[in-house]
């Protein structure tokens, strides 16, 4: 699980965006002409910055390109501004001020991004230039430029320098499972059904696994037949399969991580001495970099939703969906039985709804945002307390149907048993 920096290059067409992203990864990753508008979507490159680590640098399309294509073009590039941690913004100071920079530095700093400002000279008296431009756009103040040819490979070490010398990376260091002890054992509760891939297990379960591993103690797999332990007839049986599992052992496990769709049957099952939760809680937590109160916190809505409001269910990836699927399915099915007149929407996949359709949602349930970048997952939520809208997870939503007591058990792992308390309360 590698943890990336993202840095953007932005500014207007035929600045030399493209340029400046080839000069980085020493390659022709992205397009070059003078064409305007060549750059037609988001280009990314995944590299390693000595001094930084591994980076994500996206190449944006131009700003100021008037079409309709245009504005489809820069409400994505704008999109993207949301999740950078680091802004170049790529002038031409032979190109007159239209107002394209100061909108992009002042949408920058409303987000607290970090904004470089890379003069690409075209021609050596554009150099001079740099001085009136900085006399037209009063926000360039607070920024010292760099003045280089983006087309010139000798300016890469001083591109690198200015990026390093300037640039105060914020990565915050998290623990995806900052319970696990060392020598203990961790199970993990996986049902397999027809979604399952072959071959390899899920993201989640793949981490967890890892993660245990590394921190000396020992993982191990239950796989629960979700049909049996639902069916009458079965149910007893795959109880007892599981608990002569646990007792396999010869002592208890630390904790148990379960597949949030099992949590109606775990969350019975599971001994009262043994810590619980879910691959989606802890997902959640990890990528959102510690927000777990905050979709707690969004359970509180559930109780408040009448005929007409709408819930918006999130998905972050754009898996085949069939048989009993939590977001299409599960929870669905949930509120068609205990909120009718309540309108579900769906949102699959890395881009995510307009600010403005998010305002008209009474509560976002989002997935646990495995397979996107915790970038972008935070600007999800960025974008979500802008409107007030409250958000919540799967991994919490399908705890919280199993009562109080499930609720608090999943969570009292990750120190918020108190913030389940107040939740039920």
């Amino acid at each position: 699980m590698i943890e990336r920096d993202h840095i953007g290059i932005f500014g207007k067409m035929n600045s030399g965006k493209s340029t400046l992203m080839n000069l980085l990864t020493q390659q022709e990753t992205s397009i070059v002409d003078p064409t305007p508008g060549t750059t037609s979507d988001i280009k990314t490159a995944l590299c390693e910055i000595h001094g930084i680590g591994p980076v994500k640098i996206f190449d944006t399309a131009g700003l100021d390109e008037g079409s309709f294509l245009g504005g489809k073009k820069k409400k994505k590039t704008l999109a993207t501004l949301k999740e950078c941690d680091l802004v170049l913004l790529v002038v031409d100071p032979g190109q007159p001020d239209d107002g394209t920079e100061i909108e992009l530095l002042e949408l920058a700093r409303s987000m607290d991004k970090q904004v470089l400002i890379v003069c690409n000279l075209f021609e050596e008296p554009d150099r001079e230039k740099i001085k009136t431009l900085y006399s037209e756009i009063e926000l360039l103040k607070f920024y010292n430029p760099l003045a280089i040819r983006a087309n010139d490979i000798g300016e890469r070490e001083a591109l690198l320098k200015f990026i390093l010398d300037e640039y105060k990376p914020k990565r915050t260091s998290m623990e995806l499972l900052p319970f696990v002890e060392k020598e203990e054992i961790y199970i993990l509760v996986i049902p397999m059904d027809e979604e399952t891939p072959q071959g390899r297990f899920l993201r989640p379960q793949q981490l967890a696994m890892e993660y245990i591993t590394r921190k000396f103690a020992y993982p191990s797999c239950f796989r629960i037949d979700l049909g049996r332990a639902r069916n009458r007839s079965g149910t007893e049986e795959e109880k007892h399969r599981f608990l002569d599992y646990l007792e396999m052992f010869g002592r208890k496990p630390k904790a148990i991580i379960t597949d949030s769709q099992a949590m109606d049957v775990l969350a019975n099952w599971c001994p009262g001495d043994v810590a619980l939760t879910t691959f989606s809680i802890a997902m959640i937590q990890y990528f959102s970099k510690g927000r777990l109160s905050e979709f707690a916190h969004g359970l509180r809505t559930i109780d408040t939703l009448k005929p007409g409001d709408k819930v918006l269910i999130v998905e972050a990836c754009n898996h085949s969906r069939i048989c009993e699927d939590i977001g299409t399915v599960q929870i669905p099915k949930y509120f068609y039985q205990n909120y009718p007149g309540v309108v579900l929407g769906h949102n699959f996949g890395r881009e995510f709804q307009d600010i403005d359709d998010l305002g008209t949602y009474k509560l976002i349930i989002h997935c646990g945002g495995c397979m996107i970048s915790p970038q972008k997952l935070n600007a999800r939520i960025r974008d979500l307390k802008a409107v007030g809208v409250p958000y919540t997870n799967y991994g919490l939503f399908l705890s919280y149907l199993q009562g109080d007591k499930a609720l608090g058990k999943v969570l009292e792992p990750w120190g918020l048993a108190a913030e389940s308390e107040s939740i039920c309360a």
